[in-house]
């Protein structure tokens, strides 16, 4: 049915790839394309090996806009999916604007050079994709995107205003190193440490890194320390559904992991500015990011469940009313159908399933959408087929205070 072009070959890479080849009756051609063609041809070859399906792939720097317009002219694809760095998400869109294909991502755009989180950017991009008659899907992971369509689902189905949301993120696996990141350390650690902000009656509320801590109940997880910190969904939820009067991202950090970035940060590691070593111009998060452990390596003996979900407080007939949904995912289940941790499947998984959203026309409109504006529930039910079954729970003790 469509041509689809995936750029980034990590681990969120590999993931949509298989994904998209397991639904080959939409995605009847796939190309894979990074900075590291040899990446792109391992992928490729586990999938061929384990599903049969052939895709093919390229190399292509995402930072050059006349790179990605050569590649995407060669490919000819209805839609480009890009799980490259965050970095890179202007370059591409601008290349899909020339090019006159769809868009999608996983993560917002952010500055190289600041550790700055927001939809502005993008959001700009709006005339531009709806005058080209081309559709942009922003955030479509898992936090953002199937949070933002949880919400989403919650608004239509099961309230009549929506006041309270509390997003909920619990990495409760063990991959066995000291010290990793579950996926690519430089956007990581440029996310979690940095200071907190949640709305609050109308406002932003900005608080130090893990000020705020409180001891939630994950399912089959148990008990874990969770910590408001900032997180980009945030800001299109609270302008999409404007009757929030408070809105939160909590997410769980045990306290090694805490203590390793602490030490991080003291060291001068953390830092984004350029350095002069031996007289070359290294940035300390980037040479960090090269010692640490590959987010892709983690996978094998990777145990534990990730489980991500929304507490939602609202108003349904004029009574009170509490919601939980939610989805736990297996590390090792993950990596048993993909070869990739589970981090990189909620990610990966979203992104193919919004991809198919949009070529079979389920979700469409020209200029640039955040997740929570479609229409909820042929997501949602894609989401039961694909490997991430959601649970709810109504009036429940949340929890959240």
């Amino acid at each position: 049915m469509s041509k689809v072009l995936i750029i980034g070959a990590g681990g969120v890479g590999r993931v949509v790839a298989y994904k998209c080849a397991l639904n080959s009756s939409v995605f009847t051609e796939i190309c894979l394309a990074s900075r590291t063609q040899s990446k792109c041809d391992v992928i490729a070859a586990d999938i061929q090996k384990e599903t049969g399906v052939s895709i093919s792939t390229a190399r292509v720097d995402a930072d050059n806009v006349p790179e990605l317009v050569t590649l995407i002219n060669e490919v000819k694809p209805e839609m480009v999916i890009n799980v490259a760095l965050p970095y890179q998400d202007l370059t591409i869109m601008d290349a899909c604007l020339e090019t006159g294909v769809h868009y999608l991502d996983t993560a917002n755009y952010e500055p190289q050079d600041e550790a700055k989180f927001e939809y502005s950017w993008q959001w700009a991009y709006q005339d531009k994709f709806k005058e080209a008659g081309l559709t942009a899907v922003l955030g479509c992971g898992f936090d953002p995107g199937v949070t933002s369509i949880y919400t989403a689902y919650a608004a239509k189905h099961h309230f009549d205003e929506i006041e309270y949301l509390d997003i909920v993120d619990c990495n409760g696996g063990d991959h066995g190193k000291a010290f990793a990141t579950n996926f690519n350390p430089e956007i990581n650690i440029r996310e979690v440490t940095q200071k907190g902000k949640y709305w609050e009656n109308g406002q932003w509320i900005e608080t130090e890194p893990h000020e705020i801590r409180q001891e939630l109940n994950y399912p089959n997880i148990g008990s874990r320390a969770s910590y408001v910190i900032y997180h980009e969904e945030l800001e299109s939820l609270v302008k999409n559904f404007p009757s929030l009067k408070r809105a939160r991202f909590w997410m769980t950090f045990g306290d090694e992991y805490l203590t390793h970035l602490r030490v991080i940060q003291n060291i001068g590691m953390a830092g984004i500015e350029p350095i002069n070593y031996e007289g070359k111009q290294i940035v300390p998060l980037q040479f960090l990011k090269a010692v640490l452990p590959d987010p892709g390596s983690l996978g094998d003996n990777y145990v534990g469940e990730t489980s991500i979900g929304c507490r939602i407080q609202g108003k349904k007939d004029g009574k009170d009313k509490t919601y939980y949904v939610y989805n736990n995912c297996s590390h090792q289940a993950a990596f048993d159908e993909t070869g990739a941790q589970g981090v990189s499947y909620t990610t990966g998984v979203p992104a193919m399933i919004g991809a198919m959203m949009v070529l079979t026309q389920k979700w469409t409109g020209a200029g640039v959408f955040n997740v929570e504006e479609f229409n909820p529930d042929p997501f949602m039910e894609q989401l039961m087929t694909q490997g991430l079954p959601w649970v709810e729970q109504h009036d429940v003790d949340l929890e959240v205070k």
